[in-house]
């Protein structure tokens, strides 16, 4: 009877281990469904959304781009170094509003280039050669030649020529 009882054992171990077994692959089966799911759903939506966010936000762009007028020839004047001889030979492009400013501007463009020559020929070079520097002038320039402007107004300076020499 003992070796019955053995046997039983036995059998009933051995069909319990096949339960666990089919238990224990049914698990993992779930836990890799579970896990594939889990990350296609981060791949596919939460990667997009961080991509999105993480992304610069475009700059707001002007509403439109006004006329352009190119004074020409370009602009060369000594600097106001003490010590050195310097130069800057400086091509300024200049946005404006509207068609009538840009007639306006031709008829005034003596007063507008001699106004430009002081505003340059009054500074340095170290003044030109950082970025801050030109961005101040841009907006001397402006300011300068809305002044003498009466309808209308720049918008904007362009340099599409900026070179400081010495001599």
């Amino acid at each position: 009877m003992a070796d019955e009882e053995r046997e039983a054992q036995e059998a009933a171990e051995r069909a319990g281990g096949g339960k666990g077994k089919l238990l224990l692959a049914l698990l993992l089966l779930l836990i890799l469904l579970a896990g594939g799911g889990g990350g296609a759903y981060y791949f596919l939506f939460v990667k997009k959304e961080e991509k999105k966010e993480e992304a610069p936000k475009p700059t707001v762009a002007p509403e439109a781009v006004g006329i352009m007028y190119k004074l020409e020839p370009a602009f060369i004047v000594n600097l106001a170094d003490p010590e050195l001889t310097m130069y800057a030979r400086v091509s300024v492009t200049m946005e404006v509003s509207a068609p009538e400013v840009v007639m306006e501007v031709q008829k005034r463009e003596p007063i507008i280039r001699d106004a430009i020559i002081e505003i340059l020929s009054n500074k340095t070079s170290r003044e030109l050669r950082s970025p801050e520097g030109r961005e101040q002038l841009k907006l001397e320039i402006i300011k300068r030649v809305n002044t003498i402007l009466v309808q209308g107004g720049v918008r904007n300076v362009y340099f599409t020529e900026f070179v400081v020499q010495a001599e």
